[in-house]
């Protein structure tokens, strides 16, 4: 069955991001796909060292975690990305994540590749369009395909459960979600 991974880049486990993609895997599942949900929150992803040794191992070969994500991301045929905005811009471990991802994909077997999928930003006020800029470019530098929606993937809140009070934002949310999904099974 085809198979959506969603990564929520927020530390908190019940915050907003994790509400937000919980809300674009129901829509995904809705749609006939399995979705599996990988977070960062508890763990302390290292920025990438160029290394080089993904090429040899296959993997990353920092132990923080990361890898398992990456192998379970090998079987996905699509991938969302959400974050919260941290001044203005992405978490820091999640653009340390995503590289890494990235430079795995590239020095292997670009399992990234035509893999459909997106970012999603959620913010108190400001920073989400920059945000989805900043993340954009790592689905485009590894070849994947991005779907769109009626707006930005963005939504407003700022204390667990704000974004439900953003009908706007989740209802974009789960279009794109959606599109994904529809995109993917138009793949097949």
């Amino acid at each position: 069955m085809k198979k959506v991974m969603l990564l929520c880049g927020s530390p908190r486990i019940r915050g907003n991001t994790a509400q937000v993609v919980e809300e674009c895997a129901k829509v995904i599942r809705e749609s006939g796909l399995e979705t599996d949900i990988a977070s960062l929150a508890g763990m302390k992803i290292e920025s990438c060292t160029a290394c080089y040794r993904c090429r040899e191992e296959g993997n990353c070969v920092l132990e923080d975690g990361l890898s398992g994500i990456i192998d379970r991301l090998r079987d996905a045929d699509g991938f969302i990305v959400a974050s919260p905005v941290y001044f203005g811009t992405a978490r820091g471990d999640v653009t340390a994540a995503l590289q890494r991802i990235g430079m795995v994909s590239m020095a292997t077997d670009h399992f990234l590749s035509w893999k459909v999928g997106g970012p999603v930003a959620i913010a108190r006020r400001g920073g989400h369009t920059a945000t989805i800029q900043e993340l954009l470019m790592f689905f485009f530098i590894n070849e994947m395909i991005v779907p769109g929606s009626n707006y930005w993937n963005m939504v407003f809140g700022r204390d667990p459960g704000d974004v439900w009070k953003d009908e706007e934002g989740m209802d974009t949310l789960r279009l794109f979600a959606g599109n994904v999904a529809r995109l993917i099974n138009k793949l097949e």
